[in-house]
């Protein structure tokens, strides 16, 4: 049996359970209204109880309207630190009149910022401008407190957008392919990747541009479902190919222009499953492996149009698998009929995506990539972002030691990533 001092413990839990579940239970009641303490004014401010549970940064524009300079000024600039904290971006408020100073010099970030602010409550118009002397001092514990040189792990986005239909950018995907006589008429293409930025350093060079150091990494696979010679009974699928990638970008980016030099290795594997269905590969097995450095210029003509182009140079390739040294990519990017999406607060556009590649290994022949789908992400043009699409590929496959095989095929898939 239990003592005094344990069911006097189990009496106050259930106590308190039930309490919290009268004080959130029953929706019907979410209009009751609560009494809160405006720290600004000192005055009672009445919300409902539906409005508390939503979001900080998505407050009711009627309750915001009412807002002292002061109070919407430090509630702005509070969630700027959060979605943007790398820029340090100075938020200044007249009138619900909203300035924003020290804004970066990648022009598709600082509109993403404006359009961040612009969405707020309470927000009657932005505008960009410099800080005069007076505001500059007034500011100065803000921006001249001590602090490393630039900003370690910047998260809010990566200065480089990767290249939509480039089919070796370090993101995730899962797509059915069809068509492909390399690898099987019917086949999964799968992708695990990603780009870390490590270090960032702000205001650099003459152009007083941001400057980024990091990390990639990704595995690329497909998968065979078609014709599986000497297929055990139950086997549905074999994996056919395995490629490993590992890359250090080092990016800039100035108003509409980014830049990518980038040092990368790619090693491929044929899979367990398809060496053993067909064994003749056992003898006829290569090293696809080689070491690479690329530079690629991108140009951001507008929010819905991007072009993009660069050199590579394979500095070092296995023997068993000699790579030529020299090739090129080049393609566009058009985003168009771009809308927001605000009960689920996103933005959602479609994307059409044109990619081609010359190889010096492939007697400079052309390869295309043609990408066709729907992007939904948190704010326009950057950040993290999902892809559904159909693609279209014409040239040579890029699975390991069929690297100089030609095929063709189509794609539907997901992709999300930067």
């Amino acid at each position: 049996m239990m003592n005094r001092n344990s069911m006097n413990a189990m009496l106050s839990i259930v106590i308190c359970f039930t309490g919290c579940v009268s004080l959130f239970a029953d929706t019907d009641h979410g209009t009751e209204e609560i009494a809160i303490t405006d720290p600004v004014n000192d005055a009672n401010v009445s919300y409902v109880r539906n409005e508390l549970l939503t979001r900080t940064d998505a407050l009711p524009a009627d309750e915001m309207k009412d807002a002292t300079d002061p109070y919407l000024e430090g509630y702005i600039q509070a969630l700027v630190d959060m979605h943007f904290y790398e820029y340090r971006v100075i938020v200044t408020v007249k009138d619900h009149h909203v300035s924003l100073s020290n804004l970066p010099a990648n022009e598709l970030v600082a509109d993403a910022i404006v359009a961040f602010v612009k969405d707020l409550p309470g927000v009657v118009e932005v505008q960009v401008k410099d800080l005069t002397q007076a505001e500059k001092e007034a500011k100065e514990q803000y921006t001249e407190q001590p602090r490393v040189n630039g900003i370690w792990f910047p998260q809010s986005t990566i200065i480089f957008q990767p290249l939509i239909a480039d089919p070796r950018e370090p993101y995730y995907w899962a797509a059915y392919r069809y068509g492909d006589k390399v690898i099987g008429k019917q086949a999964a293409s799968v992708a695990l990747g990603d780009d870390f930025p490590f270090f960032r350093w702000r205001d650099v060079f003459r152009w007083h541009g941001d400057l980024q150091l990091g990390i990639q990494g990704a595995v690329w696979a497909v998968f065979n479902y078609w014709h599986i010679e000497n297929k055990p009974d139950g086997e549905s699928c074999e994996l056919v190919n395995a490629d490993y990638f590992f890359g250090i970008p080092l990016t800039y980016g100035v108003d509409r222009w980014s830049f990518r030099l980038r040092l990368y290795h790619i090693s491929s594997h044929l899979g367990d499953e398809f060496l053993v269905n067909n064994p003749q590969y056992y003898d006829d097995r290569v090293n696809p492996s080689y070491e690479a450095v690329d530079f690629v210029t991108s140009y951001q003509f507008s929010g819905h149009l991007r072009a993009y182009g660069g050199p590579g140079i394979i500095v070092h390739s296995d023997s068993s698998f000699p790579m030529k040294t020299f090739y090129v990519k080049y393609g566009a990017e058009v985003h168009v009929l771009g809308k927001k999406l605000n009960y689920q607060r996103l933005f959602g556009t479609p994307f059409f995506a044109l990619h081609f590649e010359n190889w010096q290994v492939r007697d400079w022949n052309l390869d295309l990539f043609v990408k066709l789908g729907y992007e939904l992400s948190k704010l326009q043009g950057i950040g993290r972002k999902m892809r559904i699409y159909v693609d279209y590929h014409h040239g040579y496959s890029y699975e390991g030691q069929f690297f100089k095989e030609r095929t063709q095929y189509g794609e539907l898939g997901v992709s999300w990533g930067f």
